[in-house]
This record gives structure tokens, C-alpha cells and sequence, in this order.
């Protein structure tokens, strides 16, 4: 697999849309390869933006999460959320290179990365173009951030070896390879989490990845998470009194 991080200008709120920004920094995309984009870029373009002055963090993490618990849970005033079936800080909601913002998850990753795609396969030609959309979060038992994918478009997110044989002839009952999520945490290293100005990704090299020449259906994004209940971490998810957001209600 090759993993080539690619460097754009300062992006600001509202200074550009995001193909206004893939038209200026990538200059190929061969067939059978994925753009990895970060969340806060695309936001960024979107103006998907709080100024930090005017706000109330714990409020608007409050609004922007699906389930949270107050900060006081955690002795580092850390927000645990759920948002769109990902745990994540402070629901997404980021002011590192903000630019004085906080700075949300995008509107609708799935419509970007579809849009991407297509976007893609016209300018380039290209039947198999992946896109993977990408942010960094933390893993219990374990120091730093890792990336994690957000959705994407144009191949298979998993790979089941369920009823498949081990090299014993032993069946594969529950396995299951999250080939996106492993994309995502090897773009994001390299892409970087400070002032290395590389948002953007261009993953090659990828025999392991299953491309399909559409979107992903609603079928498929469904089967890529589970519920609260049936999670295999249920016993310690469910330990805690999540609230549910006002959105919800």
C-alpha cells in the first residue's frame, strides 16, 4: 500500500468549497485508489463554525452529540460522546486550527463523500475512485489519538471472513476486518494532527480493497455499526447514565 499525504494552503471558514480546493491541490487519481480527506477540511469549507467567544462549549457539545455525559465524569473534564454511532470527544467539535472557531463535524459526511466520488470519476476518468472520510479519536486502555473513519464511498468498508477457513480448515465465526477503519489510521498518521497542512490522502497500491463503481448502499452503511445494546461493549457502555441531546427528544 502506498500512503501519499498531500499539502494544501491555510484553509479558513468559508474561504472556498471543497472541489474549489481538490481542483487546486490534486493534480491525479489513478484507477483503483482512495482520497482521504479529514472531517475538519471539509467543515472548514462548509462553514461549519462556532466562534469560540460567543459560545457555550458545554452547550453546544450538549446539542451536536447524539448521547453524552457531563464532563465532570471524567477527572480531565473530558466530554464523552456518541455521535453518528462513534464515540468521540466533545462530539467532534474541535478548535485546533479553528482560527478562533470551534469547529463541527460536517453536515452530511456520506453526501460529500458520494459528491467526491463522482467528482472523481469525471475529472479523472476513473471507474474505481474510493473516498474515505476521516477523524481522530481515542481508544480506552491506550495513549494518543488514532484516525478513525467516518463513512465512505466507492468500496467495501468490510471484509467478512465469516464461513471462511482458517489455515487449520477452522471456521471463521465472527471475524470481521474493518478494512476503512484501518485506511483511516494509517492515512491519519501520516497525514498528521498539527500544522503539517495535509488534510487530503491518496491511498494506492491496494489488492485487499474490494472497489465497487457506486455508492455505498443504505443496507451497507446500516451493517458497518451496531446498536448500544447488542455492542460487544455493552457490559461498560451501558454502565453509565448516558443523556440523551435535546435533538433527540
Amino acid at each position: 500500500m502506498t500512503v501519499g499525504p498531500i499539502q494544501v494552503d491555510v484553509v479558513r471558514p468559508g474561504t472556498g468549497t471543497l472541489l474549489s480546493l481538490l481542483d487546486k491541490a490534486l493534480t491525479d487519481m489513478p484507477e483503483a485508489s482512495i482520497l482521504v480527506i479529514t472531517s475538519k477540511i471539509i467543515s472548514l469549507c462548509e462553514g461549519r463554525v462556532i466562534p469560540i467567544a460567543e459560545t457555550d462549549r458545554d452547550r453546544l457539545i450538549e446539542q451536536e452529540a447524539d448521547y453524552y455525559l457531563p464532563a465532570s465524569f471524567s477527572k480531565y473534564g473530558h466530554h464523552f460522546t456518541i455521535k453518528n454511532n462513534t464515540i468521540v470527544g466533545s462530539a467532534g467539535i474541535d478548535q485546533s486550527n479553528g482560527d478562533g472557531n470551534y469547529v463541527l463535524w460536517p453536515a452530511d459526511a456520506q453526501a460529500t463523500a458520494n459528491q467526491v466520488r463522482g467528482y472523481l470519476c469525471k475529472r479523472f476518468g476513473v471507474r474505481r475512485a474510493g473516498v474515505l472520510i476521516t477523524d481522530s479519536t481515542s481508544y480506552p486502555l491506550r495513549l494518543g489519538s488514532m484516525g478513525v473513519a467516518l463513512t465512505h464511498s466507492g468500496f467495501r468498508a468490510m471484509h467478512d471472513y465469516i464461513g471462511q477457513k482458517d489455515l487449520f480448515d477452522h471456521l471463521y465465526g465472527v471475524t470481521r476486518a474493518n478494512v476503512a477503519g484501518g485506511l483511516a489510521a494509517a492515512a491519519t498518521v501520516v497525514m498528521g494532527e498539527g500544522t503539517e497542512r495535509t488534510p487530503l490522502c491518496l491511498l494506492g497500491d491496494l489488492p485487499f480493497v474490494e472497489f465497487q463503481e457506486r455508492n455505498p448502499t443504505a443496507r451497507e452503511l446500516e451493517q458497518q455499526s451496531v446498536t448500544l445494546d447488542d455492542d460487544l461493549f455493552a457490559p461498560f457502555l451501558r454502565s453509565v447514565p448516558w443523556k440523551r441531546s435535546e435533538k433527540h427528544s
